[in-house]
């Protein structure tokens, strides 16, 4: 249970939606005082007014949809955390880039949002001293309705599979709706480089690269992945550079 409890804002233009929702979250301890607001425009002004912890938020609302209203949310100094609570899964995507703590889709389940009221709770915690050097991104994984967390670190290779991408960590692999575009962006500082159109490989766990008959490619763990022509020169250059930078 968190010392103080949430400050929230439930914000969803559909009111018996709105309404099941506040129902919920008023059976979490976690959650102390509850605004509500029935459209984007709304919900701002009482943002604008009010010291809020967290936005439950509808994205399909008239005026000004969730989306806009996380960007708008975003430029503030002190920003409440936002979870999208809706009826579609395309957004997916905007709501990883807007860095929404959370993504609950409707039907919303009391066990769902417990969950995601817990990320909210341990996103709001001050990071240990530990947890702020490793630098370590988290990527929350769901199957067949259990949510497990996987840290980048762990994530050997990861291949694209239309608009989702699919980590492979050692013994198992998950799928996230996530494009390989957007992934090889936001980790590219973290030493994964794309050896294939669909293909992203972290340079710490490759293993071996080899060169046969003008094809390359190169060994993670018992993987053997291959590596595209124009992407070999620019890997052996970086696998060079990041050995000699090894203790």
């Amino acid at each position: 249970m968190a010392e103080t409890p949430l400050r929230a804002l439930v914000a969803d233009d559909e009111e018996p939606a709105l309404n099941e929702l506040v129902y919920l979250l008023r059976r979490d301890d976690r959650i102390g005082e509850i605004r509500t607001a029935s459209n984007g425009p709304e919900a701002l002004k009482i943002l604008q007014a009010e010291d809020l912890d967290v936005v439950f938020c509808d994205i399909k609302m008239p005026g000004l949809d969730g989306i806009d209203l996380a960007r708008v949310l975003s430029k503030f100094a002190s920003r409440p955390q936002i979870v999208f609570v809706t009826a579609y899964d395309e957004h997916a995507v905007q709501a990883f880039e807007l860095e929404a703590t959370d993504y609950v889709m409707k039907p919303v389940r009391q066990e769902r949002l417990a969950e995601a009221v817990r990320r909210v709770v341990t996103a709001g915690a001050p990071a240990s001293p530990q947890a702020a050097d490793a630098g370590d991104e988290v990527i929350a994984v769901e199957l067949a309705g259990v949510t497990r967390w996987v840290q980048r670190s762990t994530v050997r290779y990861v291949e694209a599979q239309g608009d989702y991408a699919r980590l492979h960590t050692g013994q198992n692999s998950h799928l996230v709706r996530i494009p390989l575009s957007t992934l090889e962006e936001r980790w590219r500082e973290a030493g994964f480089t794309r050896i294939h159109r669909s293909t992203l490989v972290a340079l710490a766990h490759v293993n071996e690269m080899r060169v046969e008959s003008g094809r390359c490619a190169v060994r993670v763990g018992d993987d053997w992945l291959p590596v595209s022509r124009r992407h070999t020169r620019e890997l052996r250059d970086l696998l060079v550079r990041s050995t000699s930078l090894r203790p």
